[in-house]
């Protein structure tokens, strides 16, 4: 059996804390489920995640924070893991304010690195009777009895909106707790945004892959309405609930076309595109991580049209021209500085 996130370790050693119905939420490791005493829900904000919960038999699972299967009143036990982000925390603790029953307990687990210490101040401003629980595996469990349950949860409370504007071209984006970029358009974006400007895509379907908060799909059809260009749908996938709900509210305040999804790489994609657009994530929390985009990049041609055109933006430093040339096409450098740089290729 391969061992558990030290998170999850230090929940389990303490499972006494656990009573009745369970809500989780921000748990990583589907493998801990099978451990605990109880049965109830799990709440993931990442697709892939959320694929394999819904495996785990016994167990309710959710995508999101406005999920279906979320009622108010439906746990006795609220376990709530530190997400990446910490503003995402207030979301995940109101959450649980509002999926408890009368009498139920919160219990917070953390990583001192995650930065539980910022975390428990957070929750004492409700809970200023928890207590610690336990100290081990560099984490700590704070437990909070007696809870202020809330009578609603709207995920529209945490909903901001930020203007971005390039090439003449403004619009208002959405925001959530911990998404990408959020409230301004990052520096490789906003490259790759450039080159769409001064080297139009040929006409056709769009995907943007890893769309975040439907930045690149928004400007690039507001974009061909104020140049006269023919107009085109662009459609976006993302691993992450926050990406698809903003993009979905974007699309929508700017009204443009698309269907925005969520999807672990490309497995939620069907059809073909004329081109394929992203500016794809290297990060898994703090660690390089390229895996995911090496991945996208085995698969994507399948998803271009004959001779359709893959145009990517990644810092400078990654390995990926060379995926590129030989999972796609002949491949050339359209932009770039010392941070980042633009690719273009077409499928063989």
């Amino acid at each position: 059996m391969s061992a558990l996130p030290n998170s999850h370790e230090v929940l389990l050693k303490n499972q006494n804390l656990l009573r009745g119905r369970l809500a989780i939420i921000g748990m990583v490791d589907p493998a801990l489920l099978p451990r605990l005493p109880d049965r109830g829900l799990t709440i993931s904000e990442h697709f892939g995640n959320y694929q394999q919960l819904l495996a785990v038999s016994g167990w309710t699972a959710a995508f999101g924070y406005d999920a279906p299967e979320l009622s108010s009143g439906m746990a006795d036990t609220l376990v709530v893991f530190l997400p990446k982000a910490r503003v995402e925390l207030s979301v995940r603790l109101e959450l649980a304010l509002w999926l408890a029953a009368e009498g139920a307990r919160l219990v917070l687990v953390g990583e001192k690195k995650e930065g539980i210490a910022g975390a428990v101040k957070q929750l004492k401003e409700f809970a200023p009777q928890a207590s610690k629980a336990d100290s081990a595996r560099h984490c700590q469990v704070w437990q909070a009895d007696s809870l202020p349950r809330r009578p609603v949860f709207d995920l529209q409370r945490w909903l901001q909106w930020h203007p971005v504007e390039c090439e003449g071209v403004g619009f208002r984006m959405a925001g959530l707790p911990g998404i990408f970029s959020d409230g301004e358009l990052d520096d490789g974006t906003a490259m790759l945004l450039q080159t769409l400007a001064d080297s139009p895509l040929e006409k056709g379907p769009v995907l943007d892959f890893a769309c975040g908060a439907g930045v690149i799909g928004t400007w690039l059809q507001l974009h061909q309405r104020a140049t006269e260009q023919g107009v085109f749908p662009v459609d976006g996938v993302d691993v992450q609930f926050q990406a698809v709900a903003c993009a979905r509210a974007t699309y929508r305040a700017a009204g443009v076309d698309g269907l925005i999804h969520a999807s672990d790489g490309l497995s939620g994609v069907d059809g073909r595109y004329a081109a394929v657009v992203t500016n794809p994530p290297f990060h898994t929390g703090i660690r390089t991580d390229t895996s995911m985009t090496e991945r996208f990049l085995q698969g994507v041609a399948k998803h271009l049209e004959p001779g359709g055109e893959l145009r990517l933006v990644a810092n400078t430093f990654l390995p990926y021209e060379a995926l590129i040339r030989r999972h796609v096409g002949p491949v050339k450098t359209i932009a770039g500085d010392r941070r980042f740089t633009v690719w273009s290729a077409r499928r063989h």
